[in-house]
């Protein structure tokens, strides 16, 4: 079996993964993603293709898909998110796509939680300061009283609720799929709808999956009905902003920040919008990179690819046929 893998936090990052996929005997060939459609294209079209692709945040497209045929057999996502990958023509290639659901949650709410303190006391312009020499002090903001959004109340973003509890936040979600008993628990009201949910907010944090139904959700038309001065925090996928309309709001205080971890095209290109804006923290796609996520997702994601080629079944399949 020969397998290209492509995700860097899983290859820069110690841990038994490396161990586990050694042992396998499999065939490794290893480049540093995320790649896009034609650099994954001229590795999967040389040298006989691969049997499976261990792959991050590459664009996994259904021209990718049919190149790696007939030798591809298995597409395993380090990760959770799929947007980068054309499921739906995998699946009606019969190839299955697996994935690792349950293994970041933690240290994602974690940095969400560092992004909104980060933003609510004005880190990045003091660190600049202090940096240079100067004292420069601006007036920052509690997060206790507080009223969040969280937008996607699945793993994740009941993980963010349970530390904006302990902020003492007050929580508005919505999801299409609402678990009541952990709403009473934590005393999140339910909103009808995603832009409800924003109106009244302090903050807004955004853990949705991406579709072509709320790509660029967060965009002018929308910030003009928020409450002045809300800050927004996305730890999910950059496409869910519109980042022009965003940067523009953040200039002129109809939004107090703009915190992320993620951009609709990474890495971040010169001459970025959100370039040069001191209420904008953007980090490198790192809020599931710790040594403790590195190593469950990848285990998770090395086992599924693993036992998949050998026939097992131990394995978390996304599609279904």
């Amino acid at each position: 079996m020969r397998i290209l893998l492509t995700t860097t936090s899983f290859q820069d990052t110690p841990g038994k993964h490396h161990q586990t996929l050694a042992a396998s005997g499999f065939e490794v060939v290893t480049a540093r993603g995320p790649l896009s459609e034609q650099q994954i294209l001229d590795l999967v079209t040389k040298d006989g293709g691969f049997d499976g692709l261990l792959n991050g945040d590459d664009i996994i497209s259904a021209k990718v898909i049919d190149a790696a045929l007939p030798r591809l057999k298995v597409i395993a996502k380090y990760g959770i998110g799929l947007d980068s990958i054309d499921v739906k023509h995998a699946t009606s290639r019969k190839i299955p796509v697996l994935f690792t659901p349950g293994v970041n949650h933690t240290t994602v709410a974690e940095h969400t939680f560092g992004l909104m303190i980060a933003i609510a006391k004005h880190f990045w312009p003091h660190v600049k300061s202090t940096k240079s020499g100067g004292w420069k002090r601006i007036t920052g903001s509690e997060l206790a009283g507080k009223k969040i959004a969280v937008l996607g109340v699945g793993r994740i973003g009941k993980e963010v609720i349970k530390r904006a509890a302990a902020f003492d936040m007050k929580a508005v979600g919505f999801d299409l799929y609402w678990d009541e008993a952990f709403a009473n628990a934590y005393r999140v009201d339910r909103a009808p709808t995603a832009a409800d949910a924003v109106l009244e907010a302090d903050f807004v944090s955004l853990h949705m999956n991406l579709d072509e139904n709320n790509r660029g959700f967060i965009n002018k038309s929308l910030i003009s009905k928020m409450k002045k001065g809300a800050v927004v925090i996305n730890t999910a996928r950059g496409g869910l902003v519109n980042e022009g309309d965003v940067a523009e709001a953040c200039k002129i205080g109809q939004l107090g920040g703009y915190a992320a971890d993620v951009l609709e095209h990474e890495p971040q290109s010169p001459g970025h919008p959100f370039c040069g804006v001191d209420n904008i923290i953007i980090t490198p796609h790192v809020g599931s990179r710790t040594f403790e996520s590195v190593e469950r997702q990848a285990m998770r994601a090395v086992t599924n690819i693993v036992e998949f080629l050998n026939g097992g079944t131990d394995f978390i399949q996304a599609n279904k046929f």
